[in-house]
């Protein structure tokens, strides 16, 4: 069903928390009603629809058919256009039991609630005025957060810093849009021969948007991280450095070669920065299909990874299939490990990192040279601007595209009228961005990727 199909004012309600056992749960009601609705089924001191706005009110709700007490709850009323969705609102605080929560959730169908589509809470405050496209997006970004970076970067965006940046960069294109039009109106005998376009409008609009298209790299690692592999022989230590970054036994470490069969991965967070961590199958010739297929599958995550960390047994040294392996690999997402450096035979070469995983000796080393690899020190976000959004960065591409087309146009000396057209491009791209100019498609697809209940 698309999401302009019915009445955005009707009544829909959602569990808000996540299913499960827990101390309480939050049942959230948005709609033209939906106190007056509830207020039927809600027992308490007094009726919810003479309620002051913004009180919790103690209750119990019942089944309007058998008039049995469902629950014991608070309800938190919200009146329009100060609340969420800017519609009145109802939100219901019952024990978290999922018998309960059913329950609670079927007496709301049977008095006109339907079930709310995913997103669809901040779709109609989106809607209703009450926050752009930019900051919509943001919510769902604060709830899929990894890390407090990623949480305060979209805090920033909630707050409306991508939207003042954007509406900042649109009111530069808007006005050398107008300065088109005016000479266009114009009879070529009432036109000025000396006026020309202030080209620099353009290009300040063009490099504040490099910035924020270029911010977007960091806003993808700050949200979704790095993804950082282990590679190397069997016996490397592979399993034991794993461990060490865990700082608990999660890969089996054994004098037995080939004992990792297969990939395990563990999310933890470097500078700040959420990292998928892969322990790998030892890469060597093996007859044993499973190990074969193991080694298979940690090949391919090695391709795919951000940063390769490969380690060598200090005790044996470099041999030609190390030596294959490092050169066949991008140097640039490379990070060598000298490993067992504590009882190393071997002296390792310069530009190996000396660490033991087994007594820890060279980890905060090897720590630093990631972070240095990620970026982690050179990312503040205090005054940025960042983006992390993927629909934001085509646009401001195809915004920039544009401008950079008008500004080609401008110096060859082509007609106003070409040159509007790429200028007002542009400044639909950015329209866009902000939910001025959007379509039902698109908010479907963008609302779609949130959880039900927000």
């Amino acid at each position: 069903m698309k999401y302009y199909e019915y009445d955005t004012d009707d009544m829909i309600a959602a569990l808000a928390t996540p299913w499960g056992e827990s101390a309480i749960a939050v049942i959230r009601t948005t709609g033209q009603g939906c106190i007056e609705a509830i207020s039927a089924v809600f027992i308490g001191k007094k009726n919810l629809d003479k309620s002051r706005p913004y009180s919790m009110n103690y209750g119990t709700i019942k089944d309007p058919g058998t008039e049995k007490k469902i629950d014991e709850i608070i309800i938190g009323i919200y009146k329009k256009p100060r609340s969420y969705t800017g519609q009145d609102m109802a939100e219901i605080f019952c024990h978290g039991s999922m018998a309960g929560i059913t329950e609670i959730l079927r007496v709301l169908r049977s008095i006109g609630f339907r079930d709310a589509k995913p997103g669809e809470f901040t779709l109609r405050a989106f809607l209703n005025g009450k926050m752009d496209l930019t900051q919509a997006e943001a919510v769902n970004e604060i709830i899929k957060s990894k890390s407090i970076k990623a949480m305060d970067l979209a805090l920033q965006r909630l707050s409306g810093t991508v939207f003042s940046r954007i509406d900042h960069i649109k009111n530069l294109v808007a006005e050398i849009l107008a300065e088109i039009e005016l000479q266009l109106d114009y009879s070529e005998d009432e036109a000025d021969p000396e006026a020309s376009l202030d080209k620099g409008k353009i290009e300040k609009a063009i490099s504040l948007l490099e910035e924020l298209s270029f911010s977007y790299r960091i806003g993808k690692i700050i949200q979704d991280g790095v993804s950082v592999v282990l590679a190397g022989k069997t016996n490397a230590g592979k399993s034991s450095l794993f461990n060490l970054f865990n700082k608990t036994e999660r890969s089996i470490v054994s004098e037995y070669h080939g004992t990792t069969r297969d990939y395990i991965e563990s999310f933890l967070l470097i500078g700040g920065i959420p990292v998928k961590l892969y322990d790998t199958a030892g890469l060597r010739d093996s007859d044993n299909p499973v190990e074969e297929q193991g080694i298979k599958k940690s090949i391919e995550i090695i391709e795919k990874s951000d940063i390769i960390l490969y380690l060598i047994d200090g005790n044996v040294g470099l041999d030609n299939d190390d030596i294959s392996w490092i050169s066949s690999l991008d140097p640039n997402k490379l990070i060598k490990i000298w490993n067992k450096a504590d009882i190393a035979s071997e002296k390792s070469p310069d530009d190996f990192i000396n660490i033991s995983a087994l007594t820890g000796k060279g980890f905060k080393e090897l720590e630093e040279e990631i972070k240095k690899r990620i970026g982690a020190e050179k990312i503040e976000i205090s005054d940025s601007v960042v983006i992390d959004s993927e629909r934001q960065k085509n646009l401001i591409d195809e915004a920039l595209k544009a401008l950079s087309n008008s500004i080609v146009s401008i110096k060859e000396d082509m007609p106003l009228d070409l040159i509007a057209v790429d200028i007002k491009e542009a400044l639909d791209n950015l329209g866009e961005i902000t939910g001025e100019i959007t379509s039902s498609d698109i908010l479907e697809l963008m609302f779609s990727k949130f959880c039900v209940g927000k």
